[in-house]
């Protein structure tokens, strides 16, 4: 596969239906996108935190959803999901990158994937979307990363 000869920053748009194989369809685009732009190093960790933000907006959204990759430098890409719904879940409701992590109760059946990406992003945040027609309004989920960073959450032994 040729490398692309697309500086960054360049910017890639997913929208996604209210589908269960919207966050694999994800993931899949997500991994051709950054191999074109020879970002393999990324690849892994970009899936990983693309996968959990689609997957949160599948689950908790109602309507379409969608993907948004941006080259934002060398071996780093910003991803961002956004969907219909409002609320700004609670691990990332602290605003933007770092601060103390309440992180989900051992037994707690969901509330992990959202920690997993502040783990291992080396950015993260959230804003609200405010539209003035139904179906424009909602949030954005946002995380970056660099490379191959080191990620080691806790709740992953």
């Amino acid at each position: 596969m040729a490398l692309a000869t697309v500086t960054p920053p360049w910017v890639y748009i997913l929208q996604l239906p209210q589908d269960p194989r919207g966050p694999g369809i994800a993931r899949a685009t997500l991994r051709t996108v950054l191999a074109v732009h020879g970002m393999r190093d990324v690849i892994d960790t970009a899936e990983l935190l693309a996968g959990e933000l689609v997957t949160n907006a599948y689950r908790y959204s109602t309507g379409p959803y969608s993907l948004r990759l941006r080259g934002a430098g060398r071996n780093r890409v910003w991803v961002g999901v956004w969907d219909s719904n409002p609320v700004i879940p609670e691990p990332f409701a602290g605003g933007v990158g770092g601060g103390a992590m309440n992180e989900p109760c051992a037994l707690a059946e969901r509330g992990r994937g959202l920690q997993l990406v502040r783990e291992c992003a080396e950015s993260w945040g959230a804003y609200p979307i405010r539209g003035g027609l139904p179906g424009q309004g909602g949030k954005v989920l946002w995380a970056e990363c660099v490379g191959k960073p080191e990620c080691q959450w806790s709740g992953l032994s």
